[in-house]
């Protein structure tokens, strides 16, 4: 009888531990097919109707072509020129993964305190894929720019 009770926790167990990871895909599916139509939805859900009208002359996005390993990708956008004085300076940036399973990797906060409008950081890319960095200006121009990204190894599942 013991051997029985024995299986039966074990099985239990088992079943109890696929539960506990297949209950966010279970309450999200969506988070589980990143797709381009995803990052088009982040777009919209960050900037409304403004996605459009993104220009893409000024900015610079610094990532790597190919990245070795998807859990540590250093990223930086910057709009060279700024002044970044009271009148005329970056007030927000974002950084946009298309297939991530949540596509708006990062948001910033910036202001003329920052001296210099430029973000770095590091992101997770769970596969090849397009990034996109936008940095909005005082005067609320959004400038973009985008790179695609070859991982090597994936990260993010």
């Amino acid at each position: 009888m013991t051997g029985g009770v024995r299986y039966v926790r074990r099985a239990w167990l088992a079943r109890a531990a696929v539960a506990v990871v297949a209950w966010p895909v279970v309450l999200r599916p969506g988070l589980a097919r990143a797709t381009p139509e995803s990052l088009v939805d982040a777009l919209r859900e960050t900037f409304g109707e403004a996605v459009p009208s993104m220009r893409r002359e000024r900015l610079k996005l610094e990532i790597v072509p190919i990245a070795e390993d998807g859990n540590v990708v250093p990223v930086a956008i910057e709009l060279p020129g700024c002044a970044m004085t009271a009148a005329d300076h970056v007030d927000a940036a974002w950084l946009f993964a298309e297939r991530n399973p949540l596509p708006r990797v990062a948001a910033f906060t910036l202001g003329p305190h920052n001296g210099r409008a430029r973000v770095a950081t590091r992101m997770r890319l769970a596969e090849s894929q397009r990034v996109l960095g936008v940095m909005r200006t005082s005067d609320g121009a959004l400038w973009s720019a985008e790179a695609q990204v070859e991982v090597a190894r994936t990260a993010c599942g």
